[in-house]
């Protein structure tokens, strides 16, 4: 967004600067879980199968390109003025983090040969959760800044048929 934008408000360029900024801050956490990923199993001289494997990808998808499409939802339909988004804000987030945590605590154990528990599964239910109630959240934000019907000036006109000075024949 532009500063000099007709939309364009302190509080407005705020919560998307907000947004942008939790978007990189997933695009780090992402990139540094990978880089865990790799060096912890190149150290440990472990080939198997792990969930840290896929911490990075769950971080990049759902954390860094979610909240890019989020901001975009946010350009359009000012998400941001209703009461719901800070709700859904921190629901989901807490849910990433907690699912997030769970899978890396569960792939590390894996790589170092020690099994893990049912806190474990535990947590990352409670994770997920979470993510499903932030995303019930956006749905119903989204739900109430797009209108069900189109205002009468967004209406596109129909054409009417031309009128025509010839006598029909028959």
């Amino acid at each position: 967004m532009l500063q000099g934008e007709a939309n364009d408000t302190p509080g407005r360029f705020s919560a998307m600067r907000k947004i942008l900024n939790t978007a990189h801050a997933y695009m780090i956490l992402g990139l540094v879980s990978g880089l865990y990923y790799r060096e912890l199993t190149k150290l440990k001289g472990f080939t198997g199968q792990t969930q840290l494997g896929l911490v990075h990808t769950h971080v990049l998808a759902l954390g860094m390109l979610f909240f890019l499409i989020v901001l975009a939802l946010e350009k359009l339909f000012r998400l941001t003025a209703s009461r719901l988004f800070g709700w859904f804000f921190w629901i989901y987030n807490a849910g990433l983090a907690v699912t997030v945590a769970a899978m890396a605590v569960h792939g590390t154990l894996t790589v170092l040969g020690r099994s893990s528990n049912d806190t474990i599964a535990l947590v990352a239910g409670l994770g997920h959760i979470l993510l499903t109630a932030g995303l019930v959240l956006l749905f119903v934000t989204l739900g109430k800044r797009i209108p069900a019907k189109p205002a009468p000036a967004d209406e596109p006109s129909v054409p009417q048929p031309a009128a025509t000075s010839q006598p029909a024949t028959h």
